[in-house]
């Protein structure tokens, strides 16, 4: 609790020390953009296959998931459980996600709607290739 508090607090001096007036509340479009971007960010980062290697010195794999996912479960040796919780689960990854998401509008607002967009693309992508896989199993091609 107190690494993230730090954390967000990190968030709101960068943020004053920028000079930048604090941003508008983000509207609809922008919700669903950040939304969207944490999501993906979060299951990429905690479930990935591809980033295994980030993981594995802090978790250990129980199998396969959802595809290109793996489930894993922290490591029991100290110093490597609380990283092993926050770095495979999805939920807690979501809370630093988007508080680094909300940093970065504040600071960095071209550059943040710019990667939440891209991660948002990413998502319906990967939507986009589970209904063309549904669609091919369910006609037989």
């Amino acid at each position: 609790m107190a690494g993230f508090a730090g954390y967000a607090a990190g968030w709101a001096v960068l943020q004053r020390r920028s000079g930048r007036t604090r941003p508008a509340p983000p509207g609809p479009w922008d919700l669903a953009l950040i939304a969207t971007a944490t999501f993906r960010l979060s299951r990429l980062i905690a479930k990935a296959t591809v980033t295994r290697p980030v993981r594995a010195p802090f978790t250990q794999v129980d199998g396969a998931g959802a595809p290109a996912e793996l489930n894993e479960t922290p490591r029991e040796e100290p110093g490597r459980t609380t990283v092993g919780e926050l770095i495979s689960c999805p939920f807690c990854l979501s809370v630093w996600i988007v508080t680094t998401f909300t940093g970065a509008r504040a600071i960095w607002p071209e550059a943040t709607s710019t990667v939440t967009g891209a991660l948002t693309a990413l998502t319906l992508s990967d939507a986009l290739q589970f209904g063309h896989a549904a669609l091919s199993e369910r006609t037989g091609h």
